[in-house]
């Protein structure tokens, strides 16, 4: 019984294969839909898959037991935000960094920084594009960021308090402006104002992957605010003694920054406390967007896909009504007639996943070799690609072929 089944299926199969074989371009312009959807699936969760390695990455650099304190929301926001609300925040200052560190038995370290835009350096040769990410530091963001300097050093705390002029510097700035040279010892400018440069970062790529971390520069915390301005809040990062003291860490600086701040205990703070599983949760949010858009527009393609096959499968039950009517004559069955009939919209739909699976497999590995990018296509996301697009010619391709298997056989034998 078994054997038969086997030798029908394979029966059917092959004349499935046979099929769309003889009309390779019909058949082909009628899987466009399918493929576009697999492929759409393919790369999209190849494209999350690749950000999730990249955050993880990215964050696991900053150590488990490091977080941050800043007066405004941090990492990717979804939705409508009310930045005036966090406008009205009190600015984070070098009074509360000098608290943290005083009065939080858990806390290690901590330091200050401040973004300043983006910037064009220049040097007695060079010059860079106004894209160089500057940043103002106290000479423990090096111990606090999860960078280390690959040639020369970080400015130390004297050069903080005296403001000397002295900077570290990112390779991609380093390259750009001292090709072929040495950086160390030599002088930049930053809005006019004379630097020597002290240390160059580890390499580190792209953050995210959205933008270089090599492309940036670091100076004093003082000199900064000296030249960009005062008004503005530093971003605090603060080290627990160890992973296991990172909560009583964030509530002893919590409760502190609250009483300084004078918060009212039914308020909500005005500071945000980031760490690694915040951004890492922010960035799940995201993906299940992503994810969502993809499957949405997937869901669409196989639809329109959907329609080709049953088109061209209404098609060929017409065109081969003569030789259906023959087979059921000689002793076909119906459910025989039903599963070639279905089986060939399987075989169709599913050559199409095929297409579409390989060509976003080709899109993810273009992605890894032209940009770097960890793009990774998970199994899952292949299994359910497969899944998808034979469930599609299952779904479109039962009414034709339940509308083969019901033909009168001496009105088909007639039929031309």
């Amino acid at each position: 019984m078994k054997a038969r089944r086997f030798i029908a299926f394979w029966d059917n199969l092959r004349l499935a294969l046979g099929t769309l074989a003889s009309n390779p371009l019909r058949s082909l312009l009628t899987l466009l839909g399918v493929v576009i959807g697999v492929t759409t699936v393919v790369t999209m969760m190849a494209l999350v898959e690749g950000l999730r390695t990249k955050v993880t990455t990215d964050l696991s650099n900053l150590g488990a037991n490091v977080f941050t304190i800043s007066k405004w929301p941090a990492g990717i926001n979804l939705g409508r935000i009310d930045w005036r609300r966090y406008q009205k925040r009190p600015n984070l200052g070098l009074e509360d960094l000098r608290a943290v560190r005083e009065g939080c038995p858990a806390v290690t370290t901590a330091s200050a920084h401040t973004w300043l835009g983006a910037n064009k350096i220049t040097s007695a040769i060079a010059e860079t594009q106004p894209n160089v990410i500057v940043q103002g530091a106290t000479s423990e963001w090096i111990d606090t960021s999860g960078r280390a300097v690959s040639s020369g050093r970080f400015f130390s705390v004297n050069e903080v308090e005296e403001a000397r002029p002295v900077v570290v510097i990112g390779l991609d700035v380093a390259d750009k402006l001292f090709p072929s040279q040495d950086p160390l010892g030599r002088e930049l400018r930053i809005r006019g104002r004379v630097f020597q440069v002290v240390g160059v970062l580890e390499k580190r790529g792209k953050v995210f992957g959205l933008f270089s971390a090599d492309n940036m520069l670091i100076l004093p915390l003082p000199n900064a605010l000296d030249i960009f301005g005062r008004n503005r809040s530093l971003r605090l990062n603060v080290q627990a003694q160890d992973p296991t003291q990172l909560q009583r860490a964030q509530d002893e600086v919590t409760a502190l920054l609250r009483m300084r701040r004078n918060v009212k205990p039914s308020d909500p703070s005005n500071f945000e406390v980031d760490t690694n599983e915040s951004i890492t949760r922010t960035f799940n949010s995201l993906s299940q967007v992503i994810t969502a858009a993809s499957f949405g527009l997937c869901l669409l393609s196989l639809i329109v896909g959907g329609i080709g096959i049953l088109n061209i499968m209404l098609v060929s039950v017409t065109e081969r009504t003569r030789e259906i009517g023959i087979r059921k004559a000689l002793g076909a069955k119906r459910r025989r007639i039903l599963g070639q009939f279905a089986l060939e919209a399987v075989t169709l739909s599913l050559f199409g996943g095929v297409l579409g699976l390989l060509l976003g497999l080709s899109l993810a590995a273009l992605g890894r070799w032209a940009f770097g990018f960890p793009m990774s296509v998970p199994a899952w996301a292949v299994a359910l690609a497969l899944l998808m697009s034979s469930g599609v010619g299952l779904v479109f391709g039962i009414y034709p072929a339940a509308r083969a298997a019901a033909l009168d056989p001496v009105e088909a034998m007639r039929s031309e």
